[in-house]
């Protein structure tokens, strides 16, 4: 019996560790199975409860009739007296003591009774009052997890989409662009310096020369022009 008994423990051990690691990743489960067994406690809370007040009640009805035939007894015990009665005033006598005893004995259970009653009821509404804490505490604790786990996946995405790899793999492109112009800026200077472009370079103050020339040449003509018609005006007149 001893080694099955082990064993046994050793199983509820094991699923008590596998449940407890199954509710922290399902905290919705966690809660879920708070709220069952608290549920399952008041319901075996609330037969009791009504096991002792319906006690309660039946020791109440008890007193009452105690009571009733306590009132009968004295009342025909003086009916006894007055009549000289006194063989059945001795038996009423007695029954009467009998009757205070059983009265104040059923009082005290009946205070037991509803101070039992009052207890039950006070720890039933204490479990409700739980329960109906845990339902709300589920609905906000979850609630903050899924607010936490939004906030997680952005991070992660942030990360994972960094600006700074965007702005890496465009700096090859600057330097590609970069390198363009100054290898268009290098052939540049180098055709300048080159034979042809001293030789084109000629050429151009070379026709710049000449049509400088051949612009002071016509303006000589136009000025000779002028001055041969300014003369022949002068002649003529």
């Amino acid at each position: 019996m001893g080694f099955f008994r082990r064993i046994a423990n050793l199983w509820k051990g094991f699923l008590s560790l596998f449940i407890s690691d199954i509710e922290k990743d399902h905290p919705e489960i966690a809660y879920e199975n708070s709220i069952n067994s608290m549920v399952e406690k008041y319901t075996r809370l609330k037969v009791a409860t009504a096991q002792i007040i319906s006690r309660r009640e039946k020791i109440e009805g008890s007193l009452r009739a105690a009571r009733m035939d306590l009132m009968q007894a004295k009342a025909d015990l003086n009916a006894a007296v007055d009549a000289d009665q006194d063989e059945i005033a001795l038996v009423l006598l007695q029954q009467s003591g009998t009757l205070d005893d059983f009265v104040a004995e059923l009082e005290g259970e009946f205070n037991t009774a509803q101070t039992d009653s009052e207890e039950a009821k006070s720890s039933l509404l204490t479990v409700q009052s739980e329960i109906n804490k845990l339902k709300t505490e589920k609905d906000r604790m979850l609630a903050k997890m899924q607010s936490a786990n939004a906030r997680i996946q952005i991070n992660d995405q942030l990360s994972g989409l960094s600006v700074g790899a965007e702005i890496k793999a465009l700096d090859g492109v600057r330097e590609r662009i970069h390198g363009l112009q100054a290898q268009a800026g290098l052939d540049r200077e180098l055709s300048n310096e080159s034979f042809d472009g001293k030789l084109q370079a000629i050429r151009k103050q070379t026709k710049a020369s000449e049509a400088s020339k051949k612009l002071a040449e016509l303006k000589a003509k136009r000025a000779a022009a002028q001055g041969q018609k300014a003369s022949n005006i002068a002649k003529s007149m």
